[in-house]
This record gives C-alpha cells, sequence and structure tokens, in this order.
C-alpha cells in the first residue's frame, strides 16, 4: 500500500500545483487513498520532495530532476510494484501499469533521465516510449528492468 500510495503522491505533484499537505490529503483522498497528515508527512521525506517557487511568489511541491538515493528508491519501488509489461515496436516502448499507475511510472521514468528516453505520454494504463532510436530501445528496456529489481 506504501508503494501505491507513494507512486500516486508522485503523479499528483507531477500533475498538480499542490502548495500544502492538506491538499495532497485531499486529492489522496479523491483518488480513495484513506490515509493521515502524518503518513504524508513522512511520505514526502521518503519522496524527497522539495518546496520550490512558481509564479506569485507561491511554492509548491516538486520532484527535484537530480534524484538523489531516496528519490530513486522510490522511483524503483514505483517501477517494480506498478508495471505489468513492456513491449518494443520500432523506437517506441509500450507498458502496461496497474490501472491508474501509467503517470506515476511515466514521471518516475521522466526523473531517472535514462538514456536515449526521450518521453513518455501516459494514459490510466498505458504508458508510450519515444525512444531516440530503434538500436537504443534494448538499451532503455534493461535500464527500466533494472531499476525494477
Amino acid at each position: 500500500m506504501k508503494q501505491r500510495r507513494q507512486a500516486k503522491i508522485i503523479e499528483i505533484v507531477e500533475n498538480n500545483d499542490i502548495e500544502t499537505q492538506d491538499e495532497l490529503l485531499t486529492k489522496l483522498t479523491e483518488a480513495g487513498f484513506n490515509t493521515t497528515q502524518a503518513t504524508i508527512s513522512r511520505d514526502i521525506r521518503d519522496i524527497n520532495l522539495t518546496k520550490v517557487s512558481v509564479a506569485g511568489g507561491r511554492q509548491k511541491y516538486a520532484l527535484g530532476k537530480s534524484a538523489g538515493r531516496e528519490s530513486i528508491n522510490s522511483y524503483k519501488q514505483v517501477l517494480s510494484t506498478c508495471i505489468l509489461s513492456m513491449e518494443a515496436a520500432e523506437n517506441l516502448i509500450v507498458i502496461k501499469t496497474v490501472s491508474g499507475m501509467a503517470m506515476a511510472v511515466g514521471a518516475a521514468l521522466d526523473n531517472l533521465s535514462i538514456n536515449g528516453l526521450m518521453g513518455c505520454i501516459a494514459g490510466d494504463d498505458t504508458l508510450f516510449l519515444a525512444v531516440r532510436s530503434r538500436e537504443l530501445v534494448k538499451s532503455v528496456i534493461t535500464t527500466i528492468e533494472r531499476y525494477q529489481k
């Protein structure tokens, strides 16, 4: 449950301007996660979320692009618990995920800065990954599989 909740937190933070833990708690509750502010506080620390400045002098939670060891471990948990299958098609990789977790997996992959991976498009349970060339597809899949272990 912790891994799924943290994956959902990553997805929420990547797709919304979350300024407070209360806002995050509300979004998690709307997504079907029954949790407490204290748990969210621990998750924020585990995932290594930080506050960044945005327009109007406000701040919001964000994932750092330079992933530290704790962040990498969180991303590994997301990948290992949420990815069901991967299949290559030319220079694309199609990833099937647990329902509702494609955006969280995409956010984790984006933040891991995998060589050759140009970007991700996520639906509910499917992700399309654009790889720079067909020759790099196997390397990208191998890297993702390594993060899953």
